[in-house]
């Protein structure tokens, strides 16, 4: 057994091998405190023919066990991935996917595994070490490590790789992972920070990624193994320059023509008449090579043109942003809707508004609760012209929870607007950076929806474009751009900060100075979509939808709660029947009233605020009769209180049966006339407009 350890934020991340799961290609078990992760990597045994891609998969999964937990369920196991998994798979893969050459061609697992969690410490990042770990050690070749910490801003002091309870108080919420050589990988949340508070996190995190690199390669000189042999280079296609002479004069023309489809076609038309051209040269052999061919120039083109003339394939500047349409509201019995349009890019948002019943339920192995902001984003195909199935993967999953980061850092506190609240983005169209234009429509439709949002927020993708020395960074990138491109960078925030980010690359690394100058490209960008958005709802709406439901809350002492539930919840379920509301406490003597319409809501507060009163012998009531008796009836003044009316109390005149004056479920005005020492009440009906007790007041009321 081996181990290498580093102390990051006075705890040691211990990294182990040689003793668990000793049949993989690769397996380091890492610990950080009471979090551990057990991670394996593993290849293919042969290479697959024809690949044109890295055949990676990340299956990161959480234990039940690892926390102490059982979990919920019918079946007790567990089972597909939660959303969280997915997440953290995506975290894994996209820092490690740019170290592994499409040559090897074989298709390679990686299975993070959380087998102990102390609640203290988040194990994502320690399984992005353990991953890039095995991989190191292993015999897969890898042009790695990469090493990852989680950065916070806690009282003006970053703190890498922070708490669950430091994390609670941070502005700041990112994980960044790199190589030795730089950064790869940022993504997070904030709490509208400024760029330049997010350019010196990530410094912060740069010499402690160098260390986690360090100490991987140390674990390698002391049991690495040998890396497998790459696949014998493909034979050399020898028409391939003869066929980028012809095709480039004809490419370098079909690569700016404007709009997504009509530039897709003429390139098209391009590849079909070159492959016509050299039929006889290309024949059954050299398909595949012809279409590399063919892509790879196109490439060459857009790039060439971007970083020497700064032209871009549909015509615009570095710096340019598309035309930008908003509308809201789009749907008519939504609570919320708006339309974003941003190029060929559009996404209709929905908002909803819901009750705490509609929360979601979380069960993980680091906590048991409630979420009432949910974010969901749909990219059928149809967005893409294109068939195909539907449903929600993990690219869905991971732009979702970026736009929902982006938003959750706007939303109003629960206490003081107690709905759930649920965003739908349906992607129409799509040509680049779907998840942005979700930031900015989502914003739209929470304003149009009524929900008092701090601030309207918006996002941007950024892209660059990098040859040697030279670099171009890219605002608001097509689909072909981020293909195309070096970088993907999506930002977004308010006017005044930055509230969600993520950064992916396909090179080795990015220099400071090249994220510095998309930070300042993106705040600048952002503040032009935010103005435009503005034309069309600059805040929220000052009424909700009539559609939406109404709540009322307030609070009660934690001693009062017994009173309005009542003896087996009898008295919280009488008001809501009789005023068909749904009624919630909790433990904290918070009372939530939902209904469709505001005045049942209302009425309802009133009843249980009743229920607290207490009873003085001189105030009036309107009560139900609830039981008779020969001497008298008990009459309900208040929720679950009862009085007794004698049948002395009934009328100025004697009375014979109490049945001649009051019937069942009939609601009479009462009032207090005496409370016993035991606390018993007396009450007479008031039977005329003095309010003296003691004559036939009742007034005949539909039967309950």
């Amino acid at each position: 057994m081996q181990t290498v350890s580093l102390t990051i934020n006075g705890t040691d991340l211990v990294l182990e091998t040689g003793r668990m799961a000793k049949q993989a290609n690769g397996a380091v078990f890492a610990t950080y405190g009471g979090t551990a992760v057990l991670a394996t990597a593993c290849c293919g045994s042969a290479p697959v023919e024809g690949l044109d891609y890295v055949p990676l998969q990340v299956e990161y999964n959480e234990k039940y066990y690892a926390a102490g937990k059982i979990p919920g369920g019918f079946l007790k196991r567990e089972g597909r991935p939660k959303d969280r998994e997915i997440l953290v798979c995506r975290l894994i893969d996209r820092p490690m996917r740019p170290l592994f050459s499409k040559a090897f061609a074989r298709d390679i697992q990686v299975v993070p595994t959380v087998v102990g969690a102390d609640n203290i410490n988040p194990p994502d990042v320690i399984a992005m070490n353990a991953a890039s770990a095995a991989m190191t050690i292993s015999d897969i070749p890898f042009d790695g490590p990469i090493g990852a910490v989680r950065v916070g801003y806690v009282d003006n002091e970053f703190i890498v790789n922070p708490t669950y309870e430091q994390l609670e108080r941070s502005a700041l919420d990112i994980i960044v992972a790199g190589t030795q050589d730089g950064i790869t990988m940022v993504e997070g949340g904030a709490h509208e920070v400024s760029e330049d508070l997010l350019v010196d996190a990530i410094e912060k995190a740069r010499p402690i990624i160098t260390e986690l690199c360090r100490i991987q390669i140390d674990l390698r000189l002391q049991v690495g193994k040998d890396k497998l042999p790459m696949p014998a280079p493909a034979p050399t296609f020898e028409s391939a320059e003869a066929i980028r002479a012809y095709a480039r004069p004809k490419m370098e023309a079909a690569c700016f023509v404007k709009g997504k489809f009509e530039r897709y076609a003429a390139i098209k038309e391009v590849v079909n008449e070159t492959k016509e051209h050299f039929a006889d040269a290309i024949g059954d052999q050299w398909g595949k090579a012809f279409s590399k061919v063919m892509e790879d120039l196109e490439q060459e083109i857009v790039r060439d043109s971007i970083v020497k003339r700064k032209v871009r394939t549909d015509g615009r500047g570095p710096a340019d942003i598309r035309s930008i349409t908003c509308e809201a509201p789009v749907l008519e019995r939504t609570h919320g809707s708006a339309l974003f349009t941003r190029g060929e890019t559009q996404a209709l948002v929905i908002t909803t508004l819901g009750t705490q019943r509609d929360e979601q339920i979380i069960d993980n192995i680091e906590e048991d609760g409630r979420e009432n902001f949910l974010l969901h984003y749909n990219f059928p195909p149809f967005s893409v012209g294109e068939t195909g199935r539907m449903g929600t993967g993990r690219r869905e999953i991971g732009h979702g929870h970026l736009a929902y980061r982006a938003l959750q850092a706007v939303l109003p506190g629960h206490e003081g607007f107690p709905y759930t609240l649920r965003v739908v983005s349906e992607i129409l169209e799509s040509n680049g950076s779907s998840s942005m234009a979700t930031v900015c429509g989502g914003s739209l439709s929470l304003m149009d929806a009524g929900v008092p949002i701090t601030k309207p927020v918006a996002g941007i993708a950024m892209g660059l474009v990098k040859e040697g020395d030279d670099f171009v960074v890219l605002s608001d990138i097509l689909g072909e751009e981020d293909h195309l491109g070096d970088m993907d960078f999506k930002v977004a925030g308010t006017r005044d900060g930055i509230t969600a980010f993520q950064m992916d690359i396909k090179i080795k690394n990015i220099e400071p100075d090249v994220m510095k100058i998309a930070l300042k490209q993106a705040y600048e960008g952002r503040q032009h979509i935010l103005g435009v958005m503005g034309g069309a709802l600059e805040a929220p709406r000052a009424q909700l939808s009539e559609y939406a439901p109404r709540i009322v809350s307030f609070t009660v002492d934690t001693d009062k709660i017994g009173t309005l539930i009542g003896p087996g919840g009898k008295t919280i379920k009488s008001i809501s029947e009789k005023h068909d509301v749904q009624i919630n406490i909790d433990n904290s003597g918070l009372v939530t009233v939902y209904c469709r319409d505001a005045a049942a809501a209302d009425q309802a507060k009133g009843s249980l605020l009743a229920l607290l009163e207490e009873p003085e012998v001189g105030r009036k009531y309107d009560g139900i009769v609830r039981r008779i008796v020969d001497f008298g009836a008990f009459v309900e003044f208040l929720p679950g209180r009862d009085g007794l009316v004698h049948i002395s109390k009934m009328a100025p005149h004697r009375v014979e049966k109490v049945t001649d004056i009051l019937q069942m479920n009939q609601e009479v005005p009462v009032r207090i006339l005496e409370i016993d020492k035991m606390g018993r009440v007396n009450l007479g009906l008031i039977y005329d407009d003095s309010g003296d007790g003691g004559g036939h007041g009742g007034r005949d009321r539909d039967r309950r």
